[in-house]
């Protein structure tokens, strides 16, 4: 077993399981991972020059990422992605960490979530989708 990180309850793993001796994948991995940073500046008007800025401070940092969910990788594309829209639609905020450390000052909130469907059986179950996430910090 390989833990990558994790995103609250969300655990971003490797496992190969067992099953009457056959070896099948577990894998829950994000892609596209994306941060950004800004400063807040403001904007003074002055008569007959440019404007001045003042800094005002940082500004809260944003995080994008991709997970894909597979049957093939031992998932159900369904039930994660129900558990994702689950976690956005609380509001809760949540540790992220990658690598055994945390990133950020603390704890993030989902403000977005993109879903792909992106391959269907003949019965309507979701064999493969992508959720693409929006993640921005939460300061208290």
């Amino acid at each position: 077993m390989s833990i990558l990180g994790s995103l609250g309850e969300i655990v971003f793993e490797t496992v190969e399981t067992g099953v009457k001796n056959e070896w099948q994948p577990v894998v829950r991995t994000f892609d596209d991972f994306s941060r950004s940073s800004s400063g807040r500046w403001a904007q003074h008007d002055v008569m007959g020059q440019k404007p001045k800025k003042q800094w005002l401070g940082p500004g809260l940092d944003s995080i994008s990422l991709s997970i894909r969910f597979s049957v093939s990788l031992g998932m159900n594309p369904r039930k994660e992605l129900d558990r994702i829209s689950k976690l956005e639609q609380t509001g809760k905020a949540l540790p992220l960490v990658i690598g055994g450390k945390g990133i950020g000052t603390g704890l993030w909130v989902i403000t977005n979530v993109s879903q792909n469907w992106e391959r269907i059986d003949n019965k309507g179950r979701l064999l493969d989708a992508t959720a693409t996430l929006s993640l921005e910090e939460y300061v208290k």
